[in-house]
């Protein structure tokens, strides 16, 4: 990805989360982990799928872009709407329509929900950005955030309540099987296991 337009999306990122009071917890930290997070896992399966290269700018558009159309915060037909007039200026129709697919579709309750939609070609595409994203919310303390900032609870009860999702969500992934990439299956049992020992360090300082 080049630079300039990487700058581009950054900044269409800071702008809507401001305009939107999009918190931390799903603001520019957010988009440059699962940005992160989508390349490891692109790097690993464009070996055996080298017409990935074709999506390169689709998955990292979408890693990127993906929360400035949620639901919790805004919209989301109108968050869809302000990243399509955003990318007309920077890529082609033909990517952009891809683009919406997978960030309007990719969220954990929207899967929960709907299964996994059908997006032929760019379904490894969809996976990589989805798998990226679930990765970050192995994330204690970025849950424990969002509960302060949205729902606004104290920080004792803004724990009580992550343990909740972290029981009830988080650690249910795999179960789930919501994992289907070599790199975020491996890496989700290494963050579960970090995380659990974070988690008991929380309970034991507030609990």
């Amino acid at each position: 990805m080049k630079l300039d337009y990487l700058s581009y999306l950054y900044n269409f990122v800071l702008l809507t989360s401001r305009i939107y009071n999009i918190d931390e917890s799903h603001s520019l930290k957010h988009s440059m982990d699962v940005y992160s997070y989508a390349n490891k896992i692109y790097n690993l399966e464009v070996v055996n799928n080298q017409y990935l290269k074709e999506h390169k700018n689709i998955i990292d558009t979408s890693a990127i872009l993906h929360d400035m159309c949620d639901k919790k915060y805004m919209n989301q037909t109108e968050g869809v709407e302000r990243i399509k007039l955003f990318l007309a200026d920077h890529i082609s129709n033909e990517e952009i329509e891809p683009i919406v697919d997978i960030i309007s579709t990719m969220s954990y309750s929207t899967v929960k929900k709907n299964g996994f939609p059908n997006l032929g070609k760019y379904q490894l595409a969809y996976n990589i950005v989805r798998e990226a994203d679930l990765l970050t919310s192995y994330d204690f303390d970025r849950c424990v955030m969002y509960k302060m900032y949205v729902d606004k609870y104290n920080y004792k009860e803004a724990v009580k309540d992550a343990l909740n999702v972290f029981e009830n969500r988080v650690f249910k992934y795999h179960t789930d099987r919501l994992f289907t990439t070599k790199y975020a299956i491996q890496k989700s049992y290494i963050l579960r296991t970090n995380e659990i020992k974070h988690i008991n360090i929380i309970k034991k300082l507030t609990l």
